[in-house]
C-alpha cells in the first residue's frame, strides 16, 4: 500500500484528500496542511514510486486507474466513505479518473494547476523526452519540463521543490510515469463526456501559460465547474501564492460542506 498520513480534526467529520503531481510528493502541500486541518480531517498520500511510497516492481506499466485505485485502497483502510479531493498538476488527472470510476466517493473536486489536455508545447516535450529517455539522464528531461512549465523568476521556489522531489525517483519509475502522461488526452475526453453533477473548482495561476487557456474553455461549457485565477502565480499556484490558494479553496470546501451530508469514518 502507498504511504499516507492523516490529520484528525476533533469535531469535523468530513475528509479532504490531497493528491500531488508527478515527480512530487505529499510535501508539496506543506503550505496547506495547517489551514486545512483546522476545518477538516486531512489525508495526504504519496503516489506509487513517489515520496515514501515504494515502487511497484511487479508491474511494467502503470495506468491512471491503477494509481487512482491506490488512493481508494487507503480510503477503504481508513473507512472513508466519501471525501473532498484537492489536487495539483498531474494529481488533477488522478482526481478526474476517480470521478470516472468512483464518483460516489467524491463530495467535490478542487483542481489546482489542472492538466486537462496536452498542448503543442507539452506534446513537443513528450516527443523529445520519448526519443531521449533511454539516452539522457531523466533529470535533464524533468528539469527542461520544469523550466518550460514554470519559467519565471518567481516560480523558482516551485521549480526547486519539484526538481528536489523528482530526484528521489529512479530512472525506471520516471519512465513509467513519463509513459503514463501520454494518456492525459484519453482521461480528458472521458471527463468531458461524464455528466455527473459533482461540484468542481479549478484554481489556476495567471502565469500558467501552458495549462490555463484549455481550462478557461472547459469552464465555459461546464455548468458544474468554476474557475479562480490567482495573480502572480504560475503552474504550482499552491506554492507560489499559498495564502490566496488556501482562501479560495477553503471557501469552496466550506460552501460544499454545508450542502453535503457528512461522510462516515
Amino acid at each position: 500500500m502507498i504511504y499516507y498520513k492523516t490529520f484528525i480534526h476533533q469535531e469535523e467529520k468530513e475528509w479532504v484528500v490531497l493528491i500531488h503531481g508527478a515527480g512530487g510528493s505529499s510535501s508539496i502541500w506543506y503550505k496547506q496542511i495547517r489551514a486545512y486541518k483546522e476545518h477538516f480531517h486531512v489525508l495526504l498520500v504519496d503516489l506509487r514510486g513517489h515520496g515514501k511510497s515504494n515502487t511497484n516492481k511487479t508491474e511494467r506499466k502503470y495506468t491512471f486507474i491503477d494509481v487512482s485505485k491506490d488512493v481508494l485502497d487507503v480510503m477503504d483502510v481508513l473507512h472513508i466513505e466519501k471525501a473532498h479531493f484537492v489536487g495539483i498538476s498531474l494529481g488533477t488527472i488522478i482526481i478526474n479518473t476517480l470521478h470516472d470510476i468512483a464518483p460516489e466517493r467524491i463530495h467535490c473536486m478542487i483542481l489546482g494547476g489542472a492538466v486537462t489536455r496536452l498542448t503543442f508545447i507539452a506534446k513537443f516535450l513528450l516527443t523529445l523526452g520519448d526519443k531521449c529517455k533511454y539516452i539522457l539522464p531523466y533529470m535533464w528531461i524533468y528539469q527542461l519540463a520544469a523550466w518550460a512549465i514554470m519559467p519565471r523568476k518567481r516560480h523558482k521556489k516551485s521549480r526547486i521543490l519539484f526538481i528536489k522531489e523528482a530526484k528521489k525517483l529512479c530512472q525506471k519509475e520516471f519512465i513509467r510515469w513519463f509513459k503514463l502522461i501520454k494518456e492525459i488526452d484519453i482521461v480528458h475526453k472521458k471527463t468531458q463526456y461524464n455528466k455527473r453533477d459533482i461540484p468542481k473548482l479549478y484554481i489556476m495561476g495567471e502565469e500558467d501559460y501552458m495549462f490555463l487557456p484549455p481550462v478557461e474553455k472547459i469552464v465555459k461549457n461546464n455548468q458544474t465547474a468554476s474557475l479562480a485565477v490567482i495573480k502572480r502565480a504560475g503552474h504550482v499556484c499552491n506554492v507560489d501564492m499559498p495564502v490566496e490558494f488556501n482562501e479560495v479553496s477553503l471557501s469552496f470546501l466550506k460552501e460544499k460542506t454545508k450542502k453535503q451530508p457528512s461522510a462516515t469514518y
